[in-house]
């Protein structure tokens, strides 16, 4: 079954995209959490973090590069920012399509939520 993510992939539903290459899309979340929040997901469908398979290396790698190369054309990146891959239900996915959020313009607290 399609994804919310996959219909954003195949542009059959609008997305504030700001990144995208041959492997990767980037896009702003439609419930931000800070005053930026963008999720980068990789245009090959993987449900969670446990379904990469060994070849996947490349493509998790893209996704934390494309959000570093992001911050950085942003301004942001010397500031500060997070990354975060949630997974399945207690890990807060809500979207089985393996995502990177990244959240930054404010400072973050840890422990998180």
């Amino acid at each position: 079954m399609a994804t919310i993510f996959d219909k954003i992939i195949a542009r059959e539903i609008p997305a504030d995209i700001v990144y995208e290459d041959e492997q990767v899309l980037a896009f702003r979340d439609i419930n931000p959490q800070a005053p930026v929040h963008v999720l980068f997901i990789p245009k090959k469908p993987v449900a969670t973090l446990n379904e990469l398979a060994p070849g996947d290396e490349a493509l998790a790698g893209r996704l934390v590069l494309a959000a570093a190369a992001y911050a950085k054309r942003e301004g942001f990146a010397e500031k500060g920012y997070r990354v975060v891959f949630n997974t399945n239900g207690d890990g807060g996915q809500s979207v089985y399509h393996i995502h990177l959020h990244l959240l930054a313009g404010r400072a973050m607290h840890w422990p998180p939520g």
